[in-house]
């Protein structure tokens, strides 16, 4: 009896930590077991690209594991978010996205997959405020004025932007669904050609990020008539932002988030939204984008669900008022 008793309880025991090794804790403790890789759905250079940088250094200093950011443009960021959402949920892929993750099935026709419901939220990363600025020979020194030259010549004035879903694009159409002006969009692919044109005079308007606009209206070579975010921006405190501008409950921002494929250990995506929340509140961290105009926002995965669920709702009322339908 003594012999069965000990074989049964060391059995018991090897039981125990068998489960223990198996439970999401212990897979969390070894992540990551391998190389991460980062993907960034845009071209190199901007904001969703040095997001997924800073993202790649903060895993490689917290988890001392070798980081790859990997850009994989095209369709809006659909490309790279498809990748990402037929990806293994180990935490060995993760993904960059921006405000156009949410609005693609409302725009585009046979988008592969749902953007909140194929993805694991880690942590909303943050916003960029945007500007609106125009050609200086556009007459409008303010919003109002700007309205009242759309109202004056109907579908005669343009905003340009680096892509329909865009930031831009999207507040381009909000100012147009507020104001009921008629202004035709002129999406191009990526913001630096959008703003080229705009520099020309060949389109009239545009809502660029702050750090690549402010450059050119300090040389006069743009207009800056207002921000887009609830407070003015320290980059260019004399600009109103549209609320003041005359447009009550009128904000929209360039908003930055870090996802990974569905169906990921609970473990594993509260240690990433740990380890990525600490280096957001790190001055040495928040430093690197000070230029860029960021305002970190961090926060927990519930959290940035449910950012990403509003913005659905609110453009899809948005696109519905204004007949805009996926194409």
């Amino acid at each position: 009896m003594g012999s069965f008793g000990s074989r049964r309880r060391i059995s018991v025991l090897l039981l125990a930590v068998a489960t223990a090794l198996a439970s999401p804790a212990a897979h969390a403790q070894k992540y990551p077991a391998q190389t991460v890789r980062v993907i960034v759905p845009t071209s190199p250079g901007g904001a969703v690209d040095a997001f997924g940088r800073g993202v790649g250094r903060v895993l490689q200093q917290s988890f001392g594991v070798t980081t790859v950011v990997d850009n994989r443009a095209g369709a809006n960021g659909a490309i790279g978010a498809e990748m990402v959402a037929k990806s293994p949920a180990d935490g060995s892929t993760l993904l960059v996205i921006w405000g156009g993750h949410v609005i693609n099935p409302l725009i585009t026709k046979g988008v592969p997959f749902d953007p909140i419901r194929d993805f694991t939220p880690i942590t909303r990363i943050g916003n960029i405020p945007l500007i609106l600025v125009v050609h200086p020979s556009v007459p409008a020194k303010s919003v109002k004025e700007l309205v009242a030259l759309a109202r004056e010549k109907p579908g005669m004035l343009s905003f340009a932007s680096g892509g329909v879903g865009s930031g831009g694009h999207l507040s381009g159409e909000l100012l147009k669904y507020m104001t009921k002006i008629d202004i035709l969009h002129v999406p191009y692919k990526g913001n630096s050609v959008a703003l080229a044109d705009v520099l020309g005079g060949h389109v009239t308007l545009m809502f660029d990020t702050i750090t690549t606009g402010i450059p050119h209206v300090q040389k006069g070579k743009l207009r800056l008539l207002a921000v887009t975010s609830v407070e003015r921006a320290p980059q260019a405190p004399e600009a109103p932002t549209m609320q003041e501008s005359g447009l009550p409950g009128y904000e929209t921002d360039a908003w930055y988030a870090l996802l990974a494929p569905p169906k990921l250990s609970h473990a594993v995506q509260e240690r990433l939204n740990a380890e990525l929340n600490k280096a957001f509140n790190d001055p040495a961290f928040r430093e690197q984008f000070v230029a860029q105009g960021v305002r970190f926002v961090g926060g927990t995965p519930e959290q940035l669900e449910a950012h990403m669920r509003a913005e659905t709702e609110r453009w899809s009322k948005v696109f519905a008022a204004m007949g805009v339908r996926p194409q």
